[in-house]
């Protein structure tokens, strides 16, 4: 058996500002097996997400340590399904499980594995520990196991079932297996100490009796293996050399170096590191699905989801993902990330990468009334100017525009700058426009139109005789633009932390009811017409857009991705 290990609790990566590598105490740890030939110098890790839901971005961070760190070093990462538990898991879960790996950026070559194809070896490594006299089948219910074990402050009781013999625990584990108990019945546990102060070693469960068929291997069993059993046995029989997991596993490597010491079975080397926590956000499983199931969202893509699915279907990028992971770094400590730093990784990427256009949320019709009725003209507009190699596109003018209804205000305060009636501003890579007058419903008296005229002199820059304006408005034209459906999403708690609700509620009291405003009528430049699933970009003034899966041609949809600015901390410090 390996010796235990002792791990330096340095609290986070030193991260470099060039090309170089990080270190972390994972990657120290590993440098030093190979400086000293341990595992033959081999760095073989895995990732081993139960098919039990979507993943989600605290699973990023387990995805790019475990793949991150073989690639680092020339190494091997499996990807496997733990699939142990048939009532909670399906095909539909594994399949988005390769997809999300993927589109991190990852691959596992032809290293796809599940736990479920071991289950005959488990089944078999189950009757060796019987015959060595360390399992035994226990006719105790959940809840007396449950009173059995003791508490952190006194020892547990052994099970009046304890001390049945091999032969005996043979003969009931393999009626277990041919289906001749009831659920919940019976039970195999491991014979270890009830005394332990580590609660993990009093006599775990083995194997239960599940009478359901499991997604992959149909109703050949009605008994199926417990996690802590199946996982460092799979580890083992994969020749893992590190397997690295999050820190609420550190008890259990006990349990792990039991299981394989008993079986005389080869040892990884565990290493456990803080979870990912961020803020306003769940990563429970249980909690996600909860909120799919009830409709509290649409779906695990929902983009206000934390899942990687809902990320990417909001726009965000694998680049900004895997940049934030790696800020984050490597911790031994458990603490929580501000949900902002991974919204500043999305702005920074997008930046730099994500075209220009124009699209108008709530539209307000402009007419130019000096402008010729029939005259179109192409303004070139620049794409990106954080990428020079972007280039330009050709931009469609006319007489008749759309405007944001917020950049025009009738009887402007003090510190507005953009459109009133009397005043200049500039429109983008246009002309200077002077409004002067507008059309009101007679009705309600809302504003559904302005009148302005424009000086041919300002076109595409600033004017002849060196006034300036103060503002510059995007707009589309109205006769070339396209209809667009936008939604709106904001985090989709309104606490820091989701499960701190009033008493007698739950986290669901913290959903935010503004999570989500959906707009139609929106107008966008024509360029976006063939822009297919996925597509990023950025609006000018209003943020970072893409295209949605529900977009098809003449009915545009776009997701924003995320605001401009950190206008959530401007509304949390005012209240």
């Amino acid at each position: 058996m390996d010796s235990e290990l002792e791990l330096n609790e340095k609290e986070s990566t030193q991260m470099t500002t060039d090309n170089t590598q990080p270190t972390d105490f994972i990657r120290e740890r590993i440098e030093e097996d190979i400086r000293t030939g341990r595992f033959g110098g081999r760095v073989h890790t895995r990732f081993p997400p139960e098919p039990n839901g979507y993943l989600h971005i605290g699973h990023a961070k387990a995805i790019c340590i475990d793949f991150g760190i073989a690639e680092q070093y020339g190494g091997l990462c499996n990807l496997r399904m733990d699939d142990t538990n048939p009532m909670k898991e399906s095909t539909e879960y594994v399949e988005a499980i390769q997809r999300d790996v993927r589109w991190l950026g990852f691959d596992w070559g032809d290293r796809l594995f599940y736990a479920s194809d071991y289950y005959d070896q488990l089944y078999a490594f189950a009757e060796e520990l019987i015959k060595k006299g360390k399992a035994y089948v226990d006719d105790l219910s959940a809840e007396e196991i449950r009173e059995y074990r003791g508490t952190l402050t006194e020892p547990g009781r052994n099970s009046p079932y304890r001390d049945r013999s091999v032969e005996e625990n043979l003969d009931l584990f393999r009626r277990m297996r041919d289906g001749e108990f009831e659920e919940g019945s019976r039970v195999l546990r491991a014979k270890i100490d009830m005394a332990s102060p580590n609660i993990v070693l009093r006599d775990p469960v083995l194997y239960r009796i599940l009478k359901m068929p499991h997604y992959r291997t149909g109703d050949k069993w009605c008994i199926y293996p417990m996690y802590d059993f199946t996982h460092c046995i799979s580890d083992s029989l994969e020749g893992i050399t590190h397997s690295l997991c999050t820190l609420e596993f550190e008890n259990n490597r006990a349990l792990y170096d039991w299981i394989l010491d008993a079986l005389e079975l080869y040892h990884p080397q565990q290493i456990e590191f803080a979870r990912l926590e961020l803020n306003y956000t769940l990563t429970s499983k249980r909690k996600l699905l909860q909120l799919v199931r009830e409709g509290h969202v649409r779906g695990w893509d929902d983009p206000r989801m934390p899942t990687l699915s809902g990320l990417r279907r909001r726009g965000v990028t694998p680049e900004s993902i895997r940049n934030f992971v790696d800020a984050v770094g490597v911790s031994k400590a458990n603490s929580t990330v501000d949900l902002s730093l991974l919204e500043h990784f999305i702005r920074d990427d997008l930046n730099r990468r994500a075209p220009r256009v124009m699209g108008v949320l709530r539209p307000l019709k402009l007419v130019i009334d000096n402008y010729p009725e029939d005259q179109v003209e192409w303004m070139e507009a620049v794409n990106n100017p954080e990428d020079p190699e972007a280039g330009t596109r050709q931009v469609p003018f006319s007489r008749v525009l759309y405007i944001e209804q917020e950049d025009f205000m009738e009887n402007p305060p003090k510190k507005f700058f953009r459109l009133a009636p009397g005043r200049e501003v500039r429109l983008r890579y246009a002309y200077f426009v002077t409004c002067t007058h507008v059309v009101k419903d007679p009705q309600t008296g809302e504003i559904v139109e302005l009148h302005c005229t424009y000086d041919p002199a300002t076109r595409g820059g600033d004017a002849p005789d060196g006034r300036k304006v103060k503002a510059t408005l995007h707009w589309v034209s109205a006769s070339h633009a396209l209809d667009a459906e936008v939604r709106l999403y904001d985090r989709l708690f309104s606490a820091e932390d989701p499960n701190d609700a009033p008493e007698g509620q739950d986290f669901r009291a913290n959903l935010n009811p503004d999570s989500l405003e959906t707009l139609t009528g929106c107008k966008v430049e024509p360029s976006l017409g063939d822009k297919e699933v996925g597509y990023f970009c950025q609006f000018e003034r209003l943020g970072y857009f893409c295209v949605d899966p529900d977009s098809v041609p003449g009915n545009l949809v776009f997701n924003r991705t995320i605001t401009l600015r950190d206008t959530w901390a401007k509304i949390q410090a005012g209240q």
